[in-house]
C-alpha cells in the first residue's frame, strides 16, 4: 500500500503521524509513504530524515491525497480535506467519533474506509496500538509541570537557612494513565499526593506509586465500576453526590489539584464544583485536562487560564502537542503496529472476526460501521 501522511491542519497541533523509524518499518513489508514536504518541522523531523528512511517527499497535502491509498494522520480531517478523500481510500486517524456524528456521516458517505485511533479496544494484544494510553502519558506528565509552574510554592520539602518548607500536598481526580503518570511525576518533584478514581480495581496501583487512595466509605467503596474496556462508567446522582462530597473535603487540603475523568462519548463527569473552589487555599491550582468536553471543574474554560476565588485554573487541550518529538514517536509506533494489524500484502484485510480490525473500523463501501448510525 502507499500510505499518505499531510502536514497537521489543525491550529496549535504540532505532531506528525509516521517518523523515520516508522518509515522504515513500512517500507520492509512492501508499503510506500508520501510525505507533504514540512509536514516534521514542528516536531524537529526535517524532510532530509524522512528520505534518508525511504518516504518520498511531496510538495503538498493535495498530491498525498492524491498519490495515497490510505492517509495517515493525527487530527480528524478538516472540510477541505474531507474533499480530497476519495472512495475507497484508507484514512486512519484520531476521528473521536462518539462525539463527531457528522464527520462520521460524511466519511461514510464518500466512501471512505476510516480507522479511529481512539477506538482500539483495551485488548491485551492491542496495548501496543494504544495511542490514547501514549497520549494520556503525556498529558498527565506536562500537567504536573504546569501545576509547579503556576503553584506559588515549592513541590517538594526543602530545609534551608530559613526554615522548613512543606511539601505540596496534591489531590489526582482519575487514576487512568494521564493520573498515573501525574501521580509519579508529582511524587517524583517532591509532592505529597493524594488520588480519587471510581473504580476500584486501580487502588494498587495508585499505591505503588506511593500516593494515598482516596476512598467513600468505612468498607472502602470508592465509587462506580467501570466498562468491559477498563473506562469509567457513569454512576447514579446518588453515588456522584457522595463521591463529591469527599472530593470537597480533599480538595480544601490540596494545593494542586489534577483532574483527569472522562468517560467515552459523554461530557466529562463534573468533580469540582464551584462551591469548592471557594473553599480552596488561596493560590491553589487546578489543571482540568477533561477541558475539551465540558471540563470535570465547574469554572473550567478550555484552552485558558483564569483566577476565580484567588485560585488558578487551567485546561489545555493538547498537552500532547507541546512535545511533538516524543509524542509523534508514541503515535507513530502505535499507528504503525495497528497498520501490521489491518494490512496484508494486498490491502486492509476487512477481517471482521478480528477483534481489532471490527472495533476500529469506523466506516467502510459506505456504512458507518461504528458510532452514530442515523
Amino acid at each position: 500500500m502507499i500510505f499518505g501522511v499531510p502536514k497537521e491542519s489543525e491550529p496549535g497541533e504540532t505532531r506528525i503521524a509516521m517518523v523515520p523509524d516508522t518509515v522504515k518499518g513500512l517500507a520492509k513489508k512492501g508499503h510506500s509513504v508520501l510525505i507533504q514536504s514540512g509536514a516534521g518541522e514542528s516536531a524537529f523531523i526535517p524532510d532530509k530524515e524522512f528520505e534518508a528512511a525511504g518516504a518520498k517527499i511531496v510538495a503538498d497535502a493535495a498530491a498525498v491525497f492524491a498519490g495515497a491509498d490510505c492517509i495517515l494522520k493525527v487530527q480528524p480531517p478538516n472540510p477541505a480535506e474531507l474533499e480530497r478523500l476519495r472512495a475507497n481510500q484508507g484514512l486512519i486517524s484520531f476521528l473521536w467519533h462518539l462525539r463527531n456524528p457528522d464527520l462520521v456521516r460524511q466519511l461514510a458517505k464518500a466512501k471512505v474506509t476510516s480507522f479511529s485511533m481512539d477506538a482500539i479496544p483495551r485488548i491485551t494484544r492491542a496495548q501496543s496500538m494504544d495511542a490514547l494510553s501514549s497520549m494520556s502519558t503525556i498529558s498527565g506528565y506536562k500537567a504536573v509541570l504546569l501545576a509547579a509552574q503556576l503553584l506559588p510554592k515549592f513541590f517538594p520539602m526543602l530545609t534551608t537557612a530559613a526554615g522548613t518548607v512543606r511539601p505540596a500536598q496534591g489531590l489526582i481526580l482519575g487514576a487512568g494513565v494521564a493520573g498515573l503518570q501525574a501521580i509519579a511525576t508529582a511524587r517524583r518533584l517532591g509532592a505529597v499526593v493524594e488520588a480519587f478514581d471510581a473504580r476500584p480495581v486501580v487502588k494498587e496501583q495508585v499505591l505503588s506509586l506511593g500516593a494515598t487512595f482516596v476512598e467513600l466509605g468505612e468498607k472502602g467503596e470508592p465509587g462506580s465500576s467501570q466498562d468491559k474496556y477498563g473506562y469509567a462508567k457513569e454512576a447514579s446522582e446518588e453515588l456522584l453526590a457522595k463521591q463529591r462530597a469527599l472530593i470537597h473535603e480533599r480538595v480544601k487540603l490540596a494545593d494542586f489539584v489534577i483532574t483527569t475523568a472522562q468517560i467515552p462519548g459523554r461530557p466529562a463527569p463534573l468533580l469540582v464544583t464551584k462551591a469548592m473552589v471557594q473553599d480552596m487555599k488561596p493560590g491553589s491550582v487546578i489543571v482540568d485536562l477533561a477541558g475539551e468536553t465540558g471540563g470535570n471543574c465547574e469554572l473550567t474554560k478550555a484552552n485558558e487560564t483564569i483566577v476565580q476565588h484567588r485560585v488558578t485554573i487551567t485546561a489545555p487541550t493538547n498537552l500532547p502537542a507541546t512535545m511533538p518529538l516524543d509524542s509523534s514517536r508514541m503515535y507513530a509506533r502505535n499507528l504503525a503496529t495497528l497498520i501490521a494489524e489491518l494490512v496484508s500484502e494486498k490491502g486492509f484485510t476487512f477481517d471482521w472476526n478480528n477483534e481489532v480490525f471490527r472495533e476500529t473500523c469506523i466506516t467502510n463501501a459506505g456504512e458507518i460501521k461504528k458510532g452514530e448510525k442515523k
